[in-house]
């Protein structure tokens, strides 16, 4: 018998500079209606310079919580937004417009239906669409994932994208012990070693350039590689 009390998932925003796009990605992700399922919006301004707080604070209907902090790294915002998150599941949503929320009902679906621990969002599994990006990133993406399916016996095709949803009981936010990039990486590897349902889904992606803004380079794959290890065989 279907469980008649919805699922809560916190979508965590973390923001930095995000003053052209934040508003537009808070309206779509308000806007997102799945049956069974009960979004908590919580959004993180990690000392932005620009205009995004005014925006936060002039629109304060398109969230539920917002905090703002000094400047500390999306991993500082991300420790932050999960002290205050309340929901069932976490899943990330990044401020950039990279990443469309119309995809929650598919990324849903297996915690709705499936009793999904973990659900990943991939890029490469069949999506509707995807923009062409930087050919070194996809080889990065791919030895990341590849690092991880070894160590952990699974089978992601894309553990680097933004959209991971997960069980929030498997992870101690508190105890994170990173802060940078590689804290993806963390928390993937805390949800698999104590969960047991895992899926992913196809997701649309629309990657920007550094131009227009991309943060990611390709040092960060070094801290990315040794955390992977690291929670693999240092518990």
């Amino acid at each position: 018998m279907p469980n008649s009390k919805p699922t809560r998932i916190t979508v965590l925003v973390p923001a930095y500079n995000e003053e052209a796009t934040i508003a537009g990605v808070l309206e779509r992700v308000r806007a997102q209606r799945v049956p069974g399922i009960e979004l908590e919006i919580v959004v993180v301004n990690d000392g932005s310079k620009d205009r995004t707080r005014e925006i936060l604070d002039a629109r304060p209907e398109l969230y539920d919580q917002v905090v703002h902090q000094a400047n500390g790294g999306k991993g500082a915002a991300v420790r932050a937004g999960l002290g205050v998150a309340t929901g069932d599941f976490v899943l990330f949503q990044d401020a950039d417009l990279e990443y469309d929320p119309e995809d929650y009902a598919r990324l849903l679906k297996p915690v709705r239906d499936f009793g999904a621990d973990v659900v990943m969002g991939s890029r490469f599994a069949a999506p509707e669409y995807t923009r062409v990006f930087y050919f070194w990133h996809k080889i990065g993406n791919w030895a990341i994932t590849f690092l991880f399916n070894v160590l952990n016996n699974t089978t992601f095709s894309d553990i680097y994208s933004c959209y991971l949803c997960y069980r929030r009981s498997l992870v101690d936010g508190t105890a994170l012990r990173t802060a940078g990039w590689e804290q993806h990486a963390e928390i993937l590897s805390k949800a698999v070693a104590a969960g047991k349902v895992f899926y992913e889904t196809p997701i649309s992606y629309h990657g920007r350039t550094y131009a227009e803004g991309k943060k990611i380079k390709a040092h960060h794959i070094i801290a990315v590689f040794a955390t992977i290890i690291r929670e693999r065989f240092v518990r």
